[in-house]
């Protein structure tokens, strides 16, 4: 096919290349060759026997890097790159054309069961690392599917439910990640998701696939169902959807025909999705050929050891006795407890689970970094609920106060929580923040380490401990980051992606989550994870963005400078501490005197830098002038409003380093005049006043303004000013006015 043009396709070949041969492959179809789409964003699952869309049949053996709750937390776009890549060159080696990944929805309720398949609560941060993990997979040749399109923020009800929102915190919060990753990687696909969105389901939604996805973006790739997305394939091929899957026998091919033939279904439609299929094939084709490297299973498995150890975030060290907990010291006995050690959580329960090529196991790996020092270990619990709860909290309490120091790894089994359904709490078994009060008592040197995909309580675990590493789930390798952090041979630098509340009552969704009736109302709006705390004042265990080192660092001389490509920030960082480390800088921009409801701040713009002791670097970082718009819902368009802007360098959405402003000029927006237009509205116009009181004499408010207390000016600007002709007594005609108006409007123009 690289070689020649297709033949020709006729009618019922087109239909054909819009739905799968097979739960995994495409149909070979004329000249155009079968493609093999597979799971999944951290690992590639490919199976060759029995299918399945949830992880139940076995796959073959591939690396499981840290699942996207982990990887945001490096907050690292070049390493998500790399991890891209590495996927790539392994998709290669097992055949697979097109990996279905990433995984980009906000992370809008912390009880959402597939939030560990998702990097963040916030689109900026979001769309960075997804973009950059684009752009490394298909530098290999092998084609992305970002997904889920859109607003797929529940598992509850998911293949039916409405997400019912708001245009500007659809497009601002759950498009825009979407939007950036489109623009700047060009994924070679897009897939649809399950639900409703506002009423009509994404496979069928032609505003969202065609309007905006491809009139407005530009896309011009292959949109593909996520697996039984597809209710109606006529209405689907419709609305924009190119590629229908698993297979389905051909029945949803001959509707497509029959659609065509009875003149229902418009026939270019149909051929332009069949073209961006033969399209997707020729990419393919050509990956295929492209030289790559051959699969190390060694060097990847060190990769993702590297890449692990980047997402740990240090939650919390204080010292104990005057000197911190961490990192471990080699010289000094150690109690491991926790079933987590030596069964650990790594990924992630469903479609995207991965068979790894092999698995670090926590307790061994810390043992091969101790030193020589006695490492003992207890159990403390069970995951599943069975064995002597009392007796294995005692002996874990009596290793504990024999050791030096204690680490104690907590967290969720994988059957409580899963794609497929929500969690009902963000709380810790009681058994294991039972053992852990234990433990801190009989030692208060006390580690914890926490393993899993979504947001929990961790009042308790911060109460109790003086130490807190936060894993998330760190892949196959994550047993050896661990220990690389735990005992200082990598300091942690990593930063929250999600804000961790105090209680599950405060979280912005927690009214409406996970919805009824096959609806989910998104009354929160805007105002999504840190946005929310930070407009309601409301205190939080963990801010987004926090994330603390074995080092310090200190900002300085923050500069600010405007330009048509937006706002350049340059911030001096320094590295006040006694060892090398890493500082995520973080950009927060607030426009305090918005003339729309705006978030009292959002993050723009972030950098990583590794400094040794002592030194410092002037970072210069861009935040795009596109980032600073809002939508404007009058203009149905993005729109950067013209004023001054705060912009804060910080090490978290509550740690402010540094804070200046910068003047930036806004964007005209000229909207038409209507009779429903406000006199306020129309006044505002140049020569409007005069006209209109040509037209219309307004009657004189008394100078003092308090005719009928109230004030009237105000009163009046409010009023539609067709609705005045009420008031004129038949001395000005509708025409007259929409004269008016059209002259007004011309003169904007």
């Amino acid at each position: 096919m690289t070689s020649h043009n297709p033949a020709p396709l006729s009618l019922e070949q087109q239909a054909a290349l819009g739905s799968g041969a097979d739960f995994w492959s495409t149909k070979e179809v004329g000249d155009v060759p079968s493609l093999v789409l597979t799971d999944g964003p951290h690992g590639v699952r490919r199976q060759v026997g029995a299918t399945d869309h949830l992880g139940l049949a076995g796959s073959e053996a591939a690396t499981c890097f840290p699942p996207a709750v982990g990887l945001g937390q490096s907050w690292d776009a070049r390493l998500a790159g790399k991890v891209g890549a590495a996927l790539g060159v392994e998709s290669r080696a097992l055949g697979v054309d097109v990996l279905l990944g990433p995984g980009i929805n906000i992370k809008r309720d912390p009880r959402c069961g597939r939030n560990f398949e998702y990097y963040s609560e916030d689109p900026y941060l979001s769309g960075r690392l997804a973009a950059s993990w684009v752009r490394g997979l298909q530098g290999t040749g092998v084609g992305a599917s970002l997904k889920h399109f859109a607003a797929n923020n529940t598992e509850h009800d998911r293949m039916r439910s409405s997400s019912d929102i708001a245009p500007r915190p659809l497009r601002e919060i759950y498009l825009r990640a979407f939007q950036h990753v489109v623009q700047t990687a060009q994924p070679w696909t897009v897939m649809c998701s399950y639900n409703r969105i506002n009423g009509t389901y994404a496979s069928e939604n032609h505003w969202l696939l065609t309007q905006v996805l491809r009139d407005e973006w530009g896309f011009d790739g292959v949109v593909v169902s996520d697996w039984g997305a597809v209710q109606d394939r006529v209405k689907a091929v419709a609305a924009g959807l190119d590629l229908e899957m698993p297979g389905n026998g051909g029945t949803a091919d001959r509707q497509v025909v029959e659609a065509v033939e009875a003149e229902g279904l418009d026939a270019d439609v149909v051929a332009r999705a069949a073209a961006r299929v033969v399209a997707l094939a020729a990419k393919a084709e050509a990956g295929r050929a492209a030289p790559v490297p051959a699969f190390d299973a060694e060097a990847h498995h060190a990769l993702a050891r590297q890449v692990a150890a980047r997402c740990v975030v240090l939650l919390k060290n204080e010292p104990v006795d005057g000197r911190t907990v961490l990192p471990l010291d080699t010289a000094r006995s150690l109690a491991v407890i926790g079933e987590f050690a030596r069964s650990p959580r790594y990924q992630g329960g469903g479609s995207s689970h991965v068979n790894p090529t092999r698995v670090d196991i926590p307790l061994d790996e810390i043992r091969a970094l101790a030193g020589g020092a006695d490492v003992g270990y207890a159990a403390g619990y069970t995951t599943d609920g069975s064995g002597d709860a009392a007796a294995l909290r005692d002996e874990a309490v009596g290793a504990a106060a024999a050791a030096d120091t204690a680490v104690v790894f907590l967290g969720l089994a994988a059957h409580q929580e899963s794609e497929g359904f929500d969690r009902e709490h963000i709380e810790l078994p009681s058994e294991q923040l039972e053992l852990l009060a234990e433990v801190v008592r009989a030692q208060p040197r006390t580690v914890v380490v926490l393993s899993h995909g979504g947001a929990l309580r961790l009042g308790p675990v911060a109460e109790a401990a003086p130490a807190v590493l936060d894993g998330a789930l760190l892949g196959q390798a994550g047993g050896g980051a661990l220990a690389d952090v735990l005992y200082g041979r990598v300091n942690p630098s990593a930063r929250l992606t999600e804000t961790v509340p105090v209680r599950i009552q405060d979280t912005p969704a927690f009214l409406d989550f996970p919805g009824e009736h096959g609806h989910v109302a998104y009354g929160e709006g805007l105002f999504v994870g840190h946005r929310w705390y930070d407009a309601r004042d409301i205190e939080v265990a963990f801010p987004f963005g926090h994330g603390l080192s074995y080092t310090s660092f200190a900002y300085a001389d923050l500069e600010l400078t405007a330009d048509a490509e937006g706002v350049t920030a340059r911030v001096t960082v320094t590295n006040t501490g006694g060892v090398a480390g890493r500082e995520v800088v973080q950009f927060y921009v607030a426009k305090p005197d918005s003339s729309v409801v705006r978030p009292p701040q959002e993050l723009k713009g972030h950098a990583c830098v590794d400094l040794a002791p002592g030194e410092s670097e002037r970072l210069s970082v861009l935040l795009d002038r596109a980032d600073l718009a809002y939508w404007d819902i009058r203009g149905d368009r993005w729109v950067v409003e013209g004023g001054t802007y705060e912009v804060r360098a910080a090490a978290s959405s509550r740690d402010i380093r540094a804070t200046g402003t910068v003047e930036v000029t806004g964007d005209a927006l000229v909207l038409p005049l209507t009779l429903d237009s406000t006199l306020g509205e129309v006044m505002a116009t140049p020569g409007a006043a005069e006209a209109l009181g040509v037209l219309m004499p307004m009657p004189q408010v008394a100078a003092d303004n308090d005719v009928l207390g109230v004030d009237m000016a105000r009163m009046m600007a409010s009023i539609p000013v067709g609705r005045l002709l009420a008031f004129a007594g038949g001395a000005v005609t509708p025409a007259d006015l929409d004269k008016l108006l059209t002259q007004l409007n011309s003169a904007q123009a």
